[in-house]
C-alpha cells in the first residue's frame, strides 16, 4: 500500500526554508513602511501649509498653523508635546483668527514614530496674498529612531516654505533644526 504525502524531513526542510525567507523579509518591510509613513506626514503637512494660504486668502484673515496639545490647543513657544518631544510630532492644526478668537478649522493627529524638526512653533498666513510671517520656514521629516539603513538622505524630506506662501518637499534635510 503506497501513501501520498510529505515525509516530516520535507517538511521541515519548507518550514525553515520559509522561516528564512520571513526573516529576510521582515526589515525590508519595516524600511518600508517606515519610508512610506515619512512621506505621507510631509505631505500631510505639505497639504496643511497649501490649505493654510489659500484659506487666508478666501477669507481675508490671519490663518496660523501650529503645533497642539491632546486638547486641540496651539502650544505656547518652547512648550513639549504632551508626549514629551519638542518638535511637530504632537500634530497641528490649522486655527483661524475670528473676532478676537481662534476657531479651529483643521487638526492633524500626533505620530510620535516621526520627528518633524524646526525651529517654529507656529507659521502664520496673512491675507491678502496669503504671504508668511517669520524668517526660517524649514522642516526637517524624518523618522525618530533611525537604523543604518535609514540614516541616508533617502530617508528624509525637507519642506520649504517660502516668503511667499509656498511650501515644497524635496528629498533629503534641510537642516532646520540647526
Amino acid at each position: 500500500m503506497k501513501f501520498a504525502g510529505f515525509t516530516l524531513l520535507e517538511t521541515m526542510a519548507v518550514i525553515v526554508l520559509f522561516a528564512t525567507c520571513v526573516t529576510a523579509a521582515v526589515p525590508t518591510f519595516a524600511a518600508w513602511r517606515m519610508r512610506d509613513q515619512v512621506d505621507a506626514r510631509a505631505n500631510a503637512l505639505l497639504g496643511t501649509f497649501s490649505y493654510a494660504r489659500s484659506e487666508a486668502i478666501r477669507r481675508k484673515t490671519r490663518i496660523t498653523v501650529c503645533r497642539i496639545d491632546a486638547a486641540r490647543r496651539c502650544l505656547a513657544t518652547g512648550k513639549a508635546c504632551p508626549s514629551g518631544l519638542a518638535d511637530w510630532s504632537c500634530g497641528w492644526a490649522v486655527v483661524a483668527e475670528q473676532a478676537g478668537a481662534n476657531v479651529l478649522l483643521r487638526a492633524q493627529p500626533a505620530l510620535d514614530e516621526i520627528a518633524i524638526a524646526s525651529t517654529l512653533t507656529a507659521l502664520t498666513f496673512t491675507p491678502p496674498a496669503g504671504q508668511t510671517i517669520g524668517s526660517l520656514r524649514n522642516f526637517d521629516i524624518a523618522p525618530r529612531v533611525t537604523t543604518a539603513s535609514t540614516r541616508s538622505a533617502a530617508w528624509r524630506r525637507c519642506l520649504r516654505v517660502a516668503a511667499g506662501g509656498r511650501a515644497r518637499v524635496s528629498e533629503g534635510a534641510c537642516g532646520a533644526a540647526s
